[in-house]
């Protein structure tokens, strides 16, 4: 069965009926008073077929043909072979299964065969992992799904989907179903687990640092989430090669997630093996779920330090005890003594590095309550400590005193690394008669610089009892981009506390500000407990990312530290001649072999500032060991590292059920959405499905491109007959 349709209005059709109209007696004028009647009756003829063909198409018109089914109609039954389908929270004979369980045993019991008796029932699987298959291409795609099975049946009547509707792959499954209301097939949706999340305990992610120091406290942040209905005491245990290295008493309160970190001191260097475990709970549906492993290369390496200061402060000198006899750091330190000129003795330098060669060795420059100005910093050094931290991801302390010397600082190069904007109208710092302290940030509460405890509540305990101030800088606000991890604890403004210790990434570096003077009264009854370990923590943090890898000469630092599968990785190559200076001219190139074994190319693009800078990014395509091979042929440099991109976990067990969106793909299709207790319920509502409607196929004749072609083809023809007939 076939038929027009026209799509146009009532005015639309009148007035092309009367263009139409006027058209044909146009073309019968013309011709009576052409001297050629026969040529231009052929011309008339064709101009009156053009414009009718025109008219025509503005009716917007579509040929219908009607397909009448013969064959009987076919219901789908799509049942979901995802991992996520391993997840244990379905009730089955008194027992707790697994939903792939449940679809298993429904398909012995085969509650669908009411179907039968006017449909072909379809048994068809989705999502369901190839042996051999890559993990990163593991995933459920329910669009797909959808869409294929569409395209494959053309006498479909409806679709029963079992399923717990967990897409993680392409497109949104609204879009399947939108082209399933137009075919008029409705899916009726089983949600098969739990709309609340199984009882269980899971580690849901460990974020290891690459890297670790030896005879150092590692932190390794971590995320559980508890699931129970109940509140849990439990220990958080770390192991190296099955041996246990250091427990954590945890308490997880209910349907909550605990995040925190572990703290670690490896006993020999190398690459250390983890893993992180929680005792299963009697009342878990998934024990194995409750530990991670992961990889830390730990090194043994120190740190080079440079302290600069004016006045031998009492803050001057503990800091740099703390750091001369920290093991894992080589300290210098410059003294410009007002009117006495540099300090010297042991570990003093007599002058503040001159050349970028001398200043590259520096990992963290600490200035205290010096300046620029005669006697002290001049602008070049300002300058070369500002392209260290901007340009090779070196740290910056500033620590000022009463002084003020650190107002001039804002009038040269370092502006722009201060974290904190001063209060230039108070030079001298704020001072008070009673004692006040550093009160903890909600950053600074879980912050690694912070960390004197693994408890947060006892570490917040200890940050109340230390022994406080009586000087501070004058403080107006912190800058854009700044991290607040501790402010005063009685003075305010009109921008709220002001914020005394603070830090701010600037370039591929770190700044970091201690608004007082007074950390050195930390020792007061527990000697060097928390004031040494506090600066020991300033220094690794802040050079972390500068070591992340190198050899002699070379260096090579990568963001984000731990990637994702499809994150961009901006690489950073830092190259020294052999004569020690940075590298000023040539290449450097490299090549990331994937785990799969295929290379790829990086070509390094030279940073301007002489600092021996070169950049250039990649994306994995895959999880697993990436091995980087950097080389300058000019410096006579090569490095061999790797990267680790963790598997992504897209098919997550112990989720419950996305209900929402079933009953979304449901309803747009007009079919049904319950729970999968209630199948015999949809199944029943669709054995009252009517025969499916005739196949209905348009051609949109107004939008066909043939159409278009044939009627530039006729303009074309009949331009060419009015030029071969002389006329204009």
């Amino acid at each position: 069965m076939s038929s027009w349709s026209f799509a146009a209005s009532i005015p639309v059709v009148l007035a092309a009926l009367g263009a139409w109209t006027l058209a044909g007696w146009l073309s019968y004028a013309n011709w009576r008073r052409g001297p050629n009647r026969r040529g231009v009756a052929w011309l008339e003829a064709l101009r009156f077929l053009l414009i009718t063909a025109l008219l025509f198409t503005l009716l917007r018109p579509e040929w219908v043909r009607r397909i009448e089914r013969k064959e009987r109609p076919e219901v789908a039954v799509l049942m979901d072979r995802s991992a996520s389908m391993e997840t244990r929270d379905v009730m089955v004979s008194n027992r707790v299964s697994s939903r792939a369980e449940w679809i298993g045993l429904e398909k012995q019991k085969q509650p669908w065969r009411p179907l039968e008796k006017n449909a072909r029932v379809a048994l068809i699987d989705f999502a369901a992992k190839p042996p051999g298959l890559d993990k990163t291409l593991e995933g459920t795609d329910l669009n797909q799904a959808l869409l294929s099975l569409l395209d494959q049946e053309r006498n479909l009547k409806a679709v029963l989907l079992l399923t717990d509707g967990d897409w993680n792959m392409g497109r949104t499954p609204l879009e399947a179903a939108t082209r399933y209301r137009e075919q008029s097939v409705p899916i009726f949706a089983a949600a098969v687990g739990r709309e609340t999340p199984a009882p269980d305990i899971v580690i849901e992610s460990v974020t290891a640092p690459a890297y670790g120091l030896f005879g150092e406290q590692i932190a390794i942040p971590f995320k559980i989430q508890n699931h129970l209905a109940h509140e849990v005491r439990t220990s958080l245990t770390l192991s190296r090669q099955g041996k246990v290295e250091t427990t954590r008493e945890l308490t997880l309160p209910p349907q909550a997630a605990v995040q925190d970190a572990i703290v670690w001191s490896p006993t020999s260097a190398g690459e250390a093996e983890l893993n992180l475990r929680v005792p299963v709970e009697s009342d878990e549906a998934l024990p194995d779920n409750n530990e991670k492993s992961f990889r830390i290369n730990v090194r043994s390496e120190k740190l080079k330090v440079l302290v600069v200061d004016s006045l031998p402060r009492w803050e001057y000198r503990y800091l740099r005890n703390a750091l001369e006899r920290d093991p894992g750091v080589d300290m210098n330190c410059i003294l410009f003594h007002p009117g006495l000129g540099a300090g010297g003795g042991r570990h003093y330098l007599s002058a503040f590095p001159e050349t970028k060669d001398q200043i590259s060795q520096y990992d963290v420059i600490f200035l205290g309550d010096v300046g620029i100005g005669e006697n002290e910093l001049s602008e070049k050094d300002a300058e070369l400590v500002r392209g260290l931290v901007e340009s090779q991801s070196s740290g910056l302390v500033f620590v000022p005193g009463r002084r003020g010397r650190e107002l001039s600082l804002l009038k040269g190069p370092l502006k722009d690394l201060y974290p904190v904007v001063l209060d230039e109208t108070k030079p001298e710092g704020i001072g008070l008669r009673n004692e006040s302290e550093l009160l903890l940030s909600m950053r600074g509460k879980d912050h690694w610089l912070t960390r004197f405890e693994a408890d947060e509540t006892r570490n917040e305990e200890i940050w109340k009892q230390l022994p406080g101030f009586f000087w501070c800088a004058a403080v107006e606000k912190s800058r854009p981009g700044a991290e607040v991890l501790a402010v005063h604890s009685a003075l305010r403004n009109s921008w709220g506390r002001m914020p005394l210790l603070v830090t701010r990434p600037f370039g591929s570096g770190k700044v970091l500000f201690l608004g007082s003077d007074s950390a050195w009264r930390w020792r007061r009854g527990v000697e060097d407990k928390y004031h040494y370990r506090f600066w020991s923590q300033v220094v690794r943090w802040m050079a972390h990312q500068r070591h992340l890898s190198e050899k002699e000469g070379i260096r090579l630092s990568y963001s984000p530290e731990v990637p994702e599968l499809g994150d961009t990785i901006f690489l950073q190559a830092t190259v020294f001649d052999q004569t020690g200076f940075p590298l000023q001219e040539g290449t450097v190139v490299g090549t990331v072999t994937a785990p799969s074994g295929r290379k790829e190319r990086l070509e390094f693009g030279g940073v301007t500032g002489g600092w021996g800078v070169f950049k250039t990014r990649f994306t994995p395509q895959e999880s697993g060991r990436f091995m980087v091979d950097l080389a300058s042929e000019r410096a006579g440099r090569q490095l061999h590292t790797e990267l680790i991109v963790p598997e992504p976990n897209r098919e997550k067990k112990g989720e419950p059920v996305n209900g929402a969106i079933l009953r979304e793909i449901a309803g747009l299709s007009r079919g049904a959405s319950d729970s999968f207790s209630n199948l015999d319920e949809l199944i029943q509502k669709m054995a009252l499905l009517p025969e499916p409607k005739p196949l209905e196929v348009r051609t949109r004749l107004w939008c066909d491109p043939r159409w278009g072609g044939f009627i530039l083809f006729l303009l074309g023809f009949y331009w060419t007959g009015r030029k071969l007939a002389g006329m204009v």
